[in-house]
């Protein structure tokens, strides 16, 4: 930990420039403010790369702040030889760089029915950047990788809140010895920025976002499955629909991994009123370990579908940019549809598969727009309920993260019970005198209601 100053005269000494640790995210939707979740405008959608001001933040513990003088990489368990690492030390390896898709497995959630526990996410939990570092295999090579080991296992410098549990998490030692893995000390040309993962994150490309540990400071090799929360229950998908609102056991599932077949269209806006003259319908797809093919548009609910222009691809891995030229016959109530296919045949459905945890959203994405004789904005969505705050809803639930974390939430009073349960474990102070008494509150002000 170091002062500010300390922290910014080490960036500089690295010849890293400030604006590297922390950039401002103009206009970006605001999830959670501790810890830091911020989804990016549907306008990044429109960059092929993103913009790091527009890049979405996803982060389960509060923000660390890391002295890059002491910052140290250890890499241990199933290896010939241990290993500590500075900066220098990795920069001594083959620089590699590559443009990317990073987008958190959740992105989506706020889109299911019946609604999902969870940050809320709707279409900007993604970005497409552009990763340098070194390889994690040329690191694990160093180490004298052995055989028996199966997985590789991430820790960063990031605190749990309460007694919530430390976020690590494994990736398989086949995709860890990728060429395309990386230790990533670089994103769109300049350090990481603070909330990006600085020093050191890793880059696991058409991999879920969970999947790319932040403030990396250990790696270890494991003989066997890693059994820590965020392995053997969070990030867990059952690769199937289930019946919508159903629990599944966690060992009935698998972790998330590849990214699904997915386009965005990012113009027009939902509920833009537009001219009657040529309109360009724009967005973009990604995908996962298959790259991007093709972009089909529908500007007749579907009926039939036209080719999109696609940008070249900057890597098999970043999301390409589409664009299709429009006039509308006439005025009236249209809805646009874009779907995207990988290089593998897989396409994106109509209708989504529920999962308990809400990962993986990749319905085709339907905008609905008005052709009128003048054109108009979209209408600013509704604001949020307010009152005044229940007493023991504050000493409850207000203390590790604000109130825009529980504001989003759309639970019945059944999820909100479980929620409860969940929270108490991990440090909340819940008083059974008090649990009646605060699951009305949240039913009653956060309860279901239909998306807007």
């Amino acid at each position: 930990m170091t002062s500010r100053r300390m922290f910014f005269s080490t960036l500089a000494a690295a010849g890293f420039a400030p604006l590297a640790a922390e950039t401002a995210k103009r206009g970006m939707r605001v999830l959670s403010t501790r810890p830091e979740d911020f989804e990016m405008p549907m306008e990044g959608f429109l960059s092929e790369v993103t913009p790091i001001e527009q890049f979405f933040v996803r982060s389960h513990h509060y923000t660390p702040k890391v002295d890059l003088a002491s910052w140290r990489l250890a890499v241990e368990g199933e290896v010939g030889r241990t290993l500590s690492l500075s900066m220098d030390d990795l920069r001594k390896l083959p620089r590699v760089e590559l443009v990317s898709v990073i987008e958190c497995a959740g992105n989506g959630r706020s889109l299911y029915e019946p609604s999902i526990i969870g940050l809320q996410w709707e279409h900007g939990g993604v970005g497409n950047g552009r990763w340098a570092g070194v390889r994690l295999a040329d690191v694990l090579k160093q180490a004298g990788l052995k055989p028996t080991a199966r997985h590789i296992l991430f820790d960063g410098a990031d605190v749990p809140v309460g007694t919530m549990p430390k976020f690590q998490r494994t990736v398989p030692t086949a995709k860890a010895l990728h060429p395309d893995t990386l230790l990533a000390y670089e994103m769109n040309g300049q350090a990481l920025p603070v909330s990006h993962g600085f020093p050191l994150r890793l880059a696991v490309p058409g991999w879920g976002g969970d999947c790319w540990t932040k403030w990396v400071t250990r790696i270890q090799a494991l003989d066997r499955d890693f059994e820590g929360f965020f392995m053997a229950t969070g990030y867990r998908h059952p690769g199937k629909a289930v019946v919508p609102g159903t629990a599944v056991d966690p060992k009935l599932m698998k972790p998330v991994e590849s990214l699904h077949i997915k386009s965005v269209i990012a113009a027009p806006l939902e509920g833009a009123v537009l001219g009657t003259g040529p309109v360009t319908i724009s967005g973009a797809a990604w995908s996962g370990d298959s790259p991007v093919a093709s972009v089909e548009v529908s500007t007749d609910r579907g009926r039939t579908w036209k080719p999109a222009r696609l940008s070249a691809a900057l890597s098999r891995y970043s999301w390409r940019t589409f664009q299709l030229a429009w006039t509308p016959p006439e005025q009236g109530h249209y809805v646009l549809m874009a779907r995207a296919r990988d290089a593998a045949g897989n396409t994106q459905p109509f209708a989504p598969e529920w999962n308990p945890s809400g990962y993986l959203w990749n319905v085709v994405h339907q905008v609905l727009v008005e052709v009128a004789a003048a054109a108009s904005a979209p209408k600013a969505p509704a604001a949020p309920a307010t009152g005044t705050p229940n007493a023991r809803y504050k000493a409850a639930c207000i203390g590790c993260h604000e109130e825009d974390v529980i504001a989003q939430q759309r639970l019945t009073r059944a999820q909100w019970d479980r929620e409860l349960t969940k929270m108490k474990n991990w440090g909340a102070s819940v008083p059974d005198d008090a649990r009646n008494e605060l699951l009305d509150y949240l039913t009653s002000r956060f309860g279901y209601r239909p998306r807007r």
